[in-house]
């Protein structure tokens, strides 16, 4: 057994020094500086699969079209000219990256044409999942150079070459017709997925707790990861808190009606608690991977701090003692070395603490009940001309569950997996774009206003290329702090339920926002349905309801704007406002 100078249980300092620090689908939460823990960014390799000549023999793009995208979805057929592939046996692949599209001719009549667009592939039987017009560009790149490509998901195995072709053929025609011969279109295997996957709430004080990103979910900051008792394994996230009225003191949790009540567990009805003699379905803070990946993260952590002191003593004991007169290089190293072993036994201790504390009142799920479920709508697509998913929730909060004298209310957290310096280095890269930028000094962004679609059309942010994009943050379940671009043309989605019934959406499309070297990976994953989507001041865009990509990787995500979904609220809980 390793030797232990922290004062743990053996076994469970053991169980800290071999356990993996990453879980499931969950980025990993550890940041600690440490000389032999870096991360590493991998892509998702389809390509090996065994039926990867279905595609390849007919279409030999299939796995370079799309290459770097999160969840690398392979391509059955692309109308126009092939893309440009670097040549050569060593010849690393293109990286592409989807980018937002503004100020495109097409915008007036996008609604009407994505509508044809749908209409056509369902006339000839195409089991499409989403239609995305994205522009592409190669990862680094500041300009596309596909401005604009009809980007369709269709389910895996269940759209022929040739059966692709046509379907394009009958789009181009959509698209010449309505004076658009040049924009071409892609056929990609990709799922649309919903992202679900006792005592009171600890207080949360970024600025004084030392270990803050383990604590966090063990708090009621937003973004709050539920799950319903009943089924911990269904997972999502709290978007906003509420109050019913100025006179009604209850506070409520707004999240997404398919986590609070998942299907096909629960039957797609309206669910309205009005008597207090109806059973309650209760709601937890940490569903089963929420939980597992929190306690997870804090003892892989412990175990890479006891490892990274062990190589700093090292460093210390080659430096030997001080000695009067030595090279002032070798003094600084000294005290480097000793600091970031005081610091890293900090975070063990602190960490012990927090996870004796989690384990021994918090490991049953029914010692984390924060709420229950108060009013659910059935999960449907509303008429119109917005067509929009109507699918909420509220979850009424048990007032002695939380600590109302330090209770955040709508802040939301965009520390933990992404720096102070990240945030400003990729929401206000450019210095004409920074008036009145000011980083929330403990990394809580108050959530503040309401952000309306035609400033999403015509976004004044500037990207890390200079280039105007609407530039958004979110914090939720499975990947934590991310950021993303807001497309300026919706995306139409399409759901196929286990019963035969089919639904068609209209979606806020949010794209994955990189620079390709630091930050790598995916908007939103399983389990951060529910998470309410913000501008980089605070401001309120869109409530996340799902994805598009493998059962692995989400590409895009998918949203419906608050400012709509407000509306729907309003008609139910007409006196209701944020907290």
């Amino acid at each position: 057994m390793a030797p232990n100078p922290y004062n743990l249980d053996e076994v469970f300092y053991e169980s800290c020094l071999y356990l993996p620090t990453h879980f499931g689908n969950q980025s990993p939460i550890c940041s600690l500086s440490s000389p032999i823990s870096p991360t590493v960014y991998t892509f998702s390799k389809r390509e090996g699969n065994t039926d990867s000549s279905r595609l390849l023999d007919r279409y030999p793009a299939a796995y370079t079209d799309f290459w770097g995208m999160p969840s690398c979805p392979p391509c059955i057929y692309k109308s126009g000219p092939a893309w440009p592939v670097r040549k050569g046996l060593e010849a690393q692949r293109v990286i592409r990256e989807a980018r937002p599209v503004y100020g495109h001719p097409i915008s007036g009549s996008w609604l009407k044409i994505g509508t044809d667009i749908y209409k056509t592939l369902d006339s000839r039987g195409v089991m499409w999942t989403s239609i995305d017009p994205v522009a592409f560009a190669d990862a680094g790149e500041k300009t596309p150079f596909c401005p604009l490509l009809m980007w369709i998901g269709v389910k895996h195995k269940t759209l022929s070459f040739d059966a692709a072709v046509a379907a394009a053929d009958a789009i181009k025609l959509i698209l010449s017709l309505a004076g658009f011969p040049y924009i071409e279109v892609a056929f990609r295997e990709s799922e649309v997925t919903h992202s679900i996957a006792g005592p009171k709430l600890l207080p949360f004080n970024p600025l004084l707790d030392p270990v803050p990103k383990f604590l966090k979910p063990f708090t009621p900051t937003l973004g709050l990861s539920i799950a319903p008792l009943k089924m911990p394994h269904y997972e999502g996230t709290g978007a906003l808190y509420f109050r019913l009225s100025k006179d009604d003191e209850h506070v409520v949790l707004l999240t997404a009606a398919h986590v609070a009540r998942p299907p096909p567990a629960y039957a797609n009805l309206r669910m309205a608690r009005k008597y207090g003699s109806q059973p309650r379905e209760n709601i937890v803070a940490l569903g089963n991977m929420g939980y597992e990946n929190s306690t997870n993260a804090m003892m892989a952590t412990i175990g890479d701090s006891a490892r990274s002191i062990e190589v700093w003593n090292g460093v210390i004991a080659r430096l030997g003692e001080f000695v009067e007169g030595e090279d002032a290089e070798v003094t600084n190293a000294r005290k480097y070395a000793q600091f970031d072993v005081k610091k890293a036994t900090n975070m063990i201790d602190d960490l012990n603490k927090l996870h004796d504390d989690v384990t021994k009142y918090r490991t049953n799920p029914s010692q984390r009940i924060i709420g229950f479920v108060l009013h659910a709508e059935p999960i449907v697509v509303t008429d119109g001309p917005t067509e929009f998913t109507r699918d909420w929730a509220f979850i009424q909060l048990y007032r002695e569950k939380i600590d109302w004298n330090t209770f955040l209310g709508n802040k939301v957290y965009i520390g933990g997996n992404l720096s102070m310096l990240d945030f400003c280095r990729f929401l206000f890269p450019q210095r004409e774009d920074q008036a009145g930028y000011e980083y929330p000094i403990d990394g809580l962004l108050q959530v503040c206003g309401v952000v309306k679609d035609d400033e999403i059309c015509q976004p004044q942010h500037l990207d890390i290329y200079g280039e105007k994009a609407f530039l958004v943050v979110k914090n939720g379940l499975t990947t934590g702090t991310t950021i993303g671009r807001v497309n300026g043309l919706k995306s139409f989605t399409r759901i196929y339920t286990d019963y035969g019934a089919k639904y068609t959406s209209i979606e806020v499309a949010i794209l994955p926002y990189t620079d390709n070297k630091k930050l790598r990976g995916s908007f939103s994953a399983p389990g951060d349905s529910g998470a309410i989507i913000l501008d980089r001041t605070g401001r309120i865009v869109a409530l996340l309801t799902g994805g598009s990509g493998t059962m692995d990787e989400t590409d895009i995500t998918y949203g419906t704007p608050y400012w709509w979904l407000e509306e729907q609220i309003k008609k139910v809980f007409p006196d209701c406002h944020l907290y």
